[in-house]
C-alpha cells in the first residue's frame, strides 16, 4: 500500500538547473535559451512551450538544453527568476538613492510599471506560470525583499507608521499595475499616471487626516 501510494503522489518539478554558466560562452548559451524560451511564451503561451521548439529557436542541441534545464518548468521558472531580480535590482537601487520621496515614489511607481509592460505578453504568461510552480519561498522572500525596501525608504524620510503605509503603497500599486497587466494595456505613462495618483492621494488622505503617516515628503 505505501507503494502504491507513493508511486500515486505526483514528482515535483525540477526547476533548478542542472548546472551554473561559469564561462562567458555558456552564459551567453543560457541567455540565448532563455531568450528564445521568452519569445515562444509571448507567440504561442504556456501550452506551445516545450523545449525541442526551444532548442531549436535558439539554435542549440536539446542535448545542450539539458545541460542547463531539466524540462519545461526549469525554463520558466529561469524566466521568472531573472524578472523579478531586475524588479527588486531596480527598487533597491531607487530606494538607495537621495532626494525627495515623491519623486523617489515616483520613479519607483514607473520601474514597476515598465517591469509589467515592457514585455506584457510575456509578463502575463509568467504570472500564470507562478501560479503552478512550487516558488512560494521564493515569492515570500521576494516580496519581503520589496517591503524592506520601501520601509527603509519611507523611515529614512521621517514616515511615520512606514510598515503600514510601505504595505498598503506595494498593495495599491501591485493590484491597479497587475489588472492593466491581465487587461492587456500597453500605454505605460497612462499606467504610471494613475497609480501615481493613486499613491498620492492615499498619502494626501492621510494629511489631511490630521494623523500622518509620515511627517515630511
Amino acid at each position: 500500500m505505501a507503494a502504491d501510494k507513493a508511486s500515486a503522489t505526483p514528482e515535483k518539478p525540477r526547476l533548478q538547473a542542472r548546472k551554473q554558466p561559469l564561462q562567458a560562452r555558456s552564459a551567453a548559451t543560457v541567455g540565448v535559451i532563455l531568450e528564445a524560451a521568452a519569445r515562444i511564451l509571448e507567440e504561442r503561451g504556456l501550452t506551445g512551450l516545450n523545449t525541442n521548439l526551444v532548442a531549436q529557436r535558439a539554435g542549440v542541441s536539446i542535448g545542450s538544453l539539458y545541460q542547463y534545464f531539466p524540462g519545461k518548468e526549469a525554463l520558466l521558472a529561469a524566466l521568472i527568476r531573472d524578472a523579478r531580480a531586475g524588479l527588486l535590482e531596480a527598487v533597491q537601487q531607487i530606494c538607495a538613492q537621495g532626494g525627495l520621496l515623491s519623486t523617489q515614489l515616483r520613479v519607483l511607481i514607473r520601474a514597476a510599471v515598465h517591469h509589467q509592460l515592457h514585455r506584457p505578453q510575456l509578463m502575463r504568461h509568467l504570472e500564470y506560470a507562478e501560479l503552478m510552480l512550487p516558488l512560494d519561498q521564493e515569492t515570500a522572500a521576494l516580496n519581503d525583499a520589496l517591503l524592506n525596501a520601501l520601509q527603509d525608504l519611507l523611515v529614512a524620510h521621517a514616515v511615520q507608521e512606514a510598515d503600514v503605509t510601505a504595505r498598503d503603497l506595494i498593495a495599491i500599486s501591485r493590484g491597479m499595475i497587475d489588472s492593466a497587466g491581465l487587461a492587456g494595456e500597453s500605454d505605460a505613462a497612462a499606467l504610471e499616471n494613475r497609480v501615481w495618483r493613486a499613491v498620492s492621494g492615499y498619502l494626501y488622505r492621510f494629511r489631511q487626516d490630521q494623523s500622518p503617516p509620515f511627517v515630511s515628503c
